[in-house]
């Protein structure tokens, strides 16, 4: 198994280095690895997939920022959209792409580095890393993890990814389900902390970043907004514009290349503006659409909205539906949320609307406009069942501090 394991990592990097050639993501993955990492006397290490991943675990991150002060903070991240974003964080003493998982390269990067633990978010299990901590007897824990029926670890086949597993000193989990997965294979070592996004979203909708541009845009109305947003999303929403000429639309796409931005506003009526455009002293209040041409922006986009529709059902899977359910705006998604036990729990407590059609979206929006006593009780659901799930950073941080002192 563990041989596959490596023809499979070979197969990747030769996939990367093909596209490389064609696509800038493959390229910034291939130049990345190739910065060299700074020795350590001792560390703390994060590891995080990609951006959602380093947001999910930053109050954790900042916890251990703040009660350990003169320690020094290393991060890593496997993705280009992490690493681009989060390179120069001030949460971190130094911030590097994950080299390709190897022996070779867990062992050096390891000693250079000298993790006294390891943390882990959500996903990203690599074999040499964990087995050249386990060698090295340091703490590795994984936060907000989130195990299914459906994944390798459970198969008869998934021997080598349950090794992985065994190397891991505590798992910090979302859900009762994902704890009984693991103690089904006799891992016990297992606590319901709950998720971290929620203790994030909760503090980012406390204290939300000011944007005095989108403030003047919205002028004080009524503003829908479509966060992380792909083509087949969009196609549904260009035709709501024209049923509410009242409303204010900002739509923050996933992808943000200038060919992925023209193609959006050829789909939109003529008074859209790019956020690029406004300034503070000329915002066009009888712009009615403004699309977000940047990264970064949409946690705190959501305090201005009243109506949140939540991009990439209909692909691999919705996005953060958690920034836009802090501020108390219902959702709307695409049909492939079932993975997300957020959304399937907003759909129970009816704050929100899986879509699957443009009727089924044009019957959502007309529900939270015109239903006023329903979209009251969704805005109060929504907000409250945020709050009630925050704390598994307290939880966290307090096993972390028992068990590493």
């Amino acid at each position: 198994m563990l041989l596959l394991y490596n023809v499979g990592l070979r197969l990747y990097l030769l996939f990367i280095y093909i596209a490389s050639f064609f696509n800038t993501k493959a390229k910034l993955w291939l130049k990345g690895r190739q910065q060299i990492i700074k020795s350590e006397n001792s560390s703390i290490w994060f590891h995080f997939a990609s951006l959602g991943e380093f947001e999910q675990g930053r109050p954790v991150l900042e916890q251990l920022r703040q009660q350990r002060p003169n320690k020094k903070i290393v991060i890593t991240f496997f993705s280009p959209s992490g690493y681009e974003i989060r390179k120069n964080t001030p949460l971190a003493d130094a911030v590097y792409y994950l080299p390709l998982d190897s022996a070779k390269n867990a062992k050096k990067f390891i000693d250079t580095i000298n993790p006294e633990l390891a943390v882990f978010t959500k996903y990203e299990y690599w074999y040499y890393y964990f087995d050249a901590l386990h060698e090295r007897n340091v703490p590795l824990y994984i936060i907000s993890g989130i195990f299914r029926p459906g994944q390798v670890f459970f198969k008869w086949y998934g021997g080598l990814y349950c090794k992985m597993l065994g190397f891991v000193s505590h798992f910090f989990v979302q859900d009762e389900q994902s704890k009984q997965l693991l103690q089904n294979i006799n891992i016990t070592n297992v606590t319901v902390s709950g998720d971290t996004r929620f203790d994030r979203v909760w503090a980012n909708a406390q204290q939300p970043k000011a944007l005095p541009e989108i403030a003047e845009f919205t002028n004080g109305g009524k503003v829908f907004i479509a966060g992380s947003t792909w083509p087949e999303d969009e196609k549904l929403l260009a035709g709501l514009v024209k049923d509410y000429p009242s409303w204010k639309f900002i739509i923050a796409p996933h992808e943000i290349s200038e060919d992925k931005i023209s193609s959006l506003i050829n789909m939109l009526p003529t008074n859209t503006i790019k956020y690029s455009q406004l300034t503070t002293h000329h915002s066009p209040l009888t712009t009615q659409i403004l699309i977000i041409d940047n990264i970064g922006m949409l946690s705190s986009l959501y305090q201005y909205g009243h109506i949140a529709y939540i991009g990439g059902g209909f692909g691999s899977g919705i996005h953060n539906t958690l920034e836009a359910a802090a501020f108390g705006l219902p959702v709307i998604f695409g049909p492939n949320y079932s993975k997300f036990k957020e959304a399937r729990d907003i759909i129970t407590i009816k704050a929100g609307f899986s879509i699957a059609n443009k009727s089924e979206l044009e019957g959502a929006v007309d529900t939270l406009i015109n239903d006023e006593q329903f979209y009251a009780y969704a805005h109060k659901q929504i907000k409250k069942y945020v709050e009630e799930h925050t704390g598994a950073t307290y939880t966290i941080i307090e096993h972390i501090n028992i068990n590493n002192r």
